[in-house]
């Protein structure tokens, strides 16, 4: 069942479309992420789900309501960490926490939540002296606070140091256990490996794939690299016609392949069949980040054009 649902979504700002086109589906109970470069329009696109921008075009549902007409009803049902927040610079902590559980009928208690993000020591701590991943860490909790249906997340852990980061991974993990959909903006791309169960990569204001993580790294022009400096030589027609071979490249003797699971025991059976060695042979996975590239370079664009 789709809780949140986004078909042909524009928005433009001074007659430059920031949005234009996007539809996608976010399963409830599912974590969804979006990637993009800067400027892509991922915030745009999460700010009119949340209801915070009104879309030129397009139609946003979010649990079946409209978040522009239906913002109340709305705003009961999910919670957001925006890219970009502010309180009041006297704010405590704990005041915040307070404030806006109070704001929701049936409010998590915001003690275990601020225990688990690493924020109990900093309850009197005022806003304004709290450091930006201390900020960032508030933030979650009171997207969370108010126990939503669903939640927004814009850049989940930017500011974060690398345990802080893994230990709010953990909670989000949680979070979705307990039946909560999660719509993740994020640039960290192990981030998104990690969390995600599908990936819209949104660029220039366009859905660019929509698939899971290992969907996309699927397509990566190379999904697997192997390389290897042979005993002997080997010919290049050899090499080139192995099975699911995208490139093949040769550096000071060394020999590196792009391809697939199915390329790997391809280059064994030739190296067995010549009688050739293989020194420092290294076979490497594709990652997200790579899927990342391809998906989003201009370069990559204008060479198939």
């Amino acid at each position: 069942m789709s809780v949140i649902e986004v078909r042909e979504l524009r928005k433009s700002y001074g007659g430059r479309p920031v949005v234009d086109g996007v539809s996608f589906a976010v399963e409830e109970g599912e974590i969804f992420g979006i990637l993009g470069p800067n400027g892509a329009g991922k915030t745009t696109t999460v700010e009119c789900v949340e209801g915070l921008r009104v879309p030129d075009a397009g139609r946003v549902r979010v649990a079946g309501l409209d978040p522009v007409d239906d913002h109340d009803e709305v705003t009961r049902i999910l919670g957001a960490q925006l890219q970009q927040s502010e309180l009041q610079p006297k704010l405590t902590v704990r005041e915040a926490l307070q404030l806006y559980a109070s704001f929701h009928p049936d409010a998590a208690d915001w003690r275990p939540l601020a225990e688990r993000l690493g924020l109990a020591p900093k309850l009197s701590t005022r806003f304004a002296k709290l450091s930006g991943g201390q900020r960032q860490r508030l933030f979650i909790a009171l997207a969370l606070v108010g126990r939503p249906r669903i939640v927004v997340l814009d850049e989940l852990t930017t500011g974060l140091d690398p345990r802080a980061r893994r230990d709010t991974w953990e909670l989000i993990e949680d979070v979705r256990a307990g039946g909560v959909t999660v719509l993740l903006v994020t640039h960290f791309m192990e981030e998104a490996q990690r969390l995600c169960d599908r990936i819209a990569v949104i660029d220039k204001g366009r859905l660019a794939a929509l698939d899971t993580p290992a969907g996309l790294i699927r397509r990566s022009a190379g999904a697997t690299v192997i390389s290897f400096t042979p005993s002997a030589p080997l010919d290049d027609h050899d090499l080139a016609g192995l099975p699911a071979v995208a490139s093949v490249e040769h550096r000071d003797g060394r020999i590196t392949l792009s391809g697939t699971d199915e390329t790997v025991n391809a280059v064994i059976t030739l190296l067995a069949r010549h009688r050739v060695t293989a020194h420092q042979l290294r076979v490497v996975d594709a990652t997200l980040d790579d899927a990342f590239l391809d998906l989003t370079d201009d370069r990559a664009g204008e060479a198939t054009a």
